[in-house]
């Protein structure tokens, strides 16, 4: 467990939070579709991992209250990128689906991103390389915990 009393430690953790921050805000700049808010790409994501999902759930997963979940899954609909069905089992609620279009423009936004790290990671060396390809399934986990 890091120590944030001890120097190292917290100076880990602290570079850590650091990098993560700027790589995710230049990650962010390499969006395909600049109509959509980061949040409203990260609802498509979440469903593109999770399948359908209830608005409350994706509220949950998402970390915001159901009523603005509720407000992004109605812009997303309008825009053609998920729609609304009965529940299966409980016919008062409604589950979100990504359509093929929220499906294509998240594979090309995928591309694109993968493509700007690709060209970051030609910057690194081998040793760089292998080190990010290590601590790329940690970091997986630290952002699901």
């Amino acid at each position: 467990m890091p120590d944030l009393n001890h120097g190292d430690d917290e100076a880990a953790v602290n570079a850590l939070r650091s990098a993560v921050m700027r790589l995710s805000r230049r990650l962010k700049h390499q969006r395909v579709d600049e109509s959509l808010s980061p949040t409203e790409m990260s609802v498509l994501g979440t469903l593109a991992r999770c399948g359908t999902a209830t608005p409350g759930e994706l509220a949950r997963k998402e970390h915001v209250q159901p009523p603005s979940m509720t407000r992004i899954v109605a812009l997303l609909e309008s825009k053609g990128l998920v729609k609304l069905e009965p529940h299966p089992e409980d016919r008062r609620q409604k589950v979100v689906t990504q359509t093929e279009r929220a499906e294509a423009m998240l594979e090309e936004s995928r591309r694109k991103r993968n493509a700007f790290l690709a060209s970051l990671v030609e910057g690194l060396d081998e040793e760089e390389w292998a080190a990010l390809r290590t601590a790329a399934p940690v970091l997986e986990k630290l952002a699901h915990l």
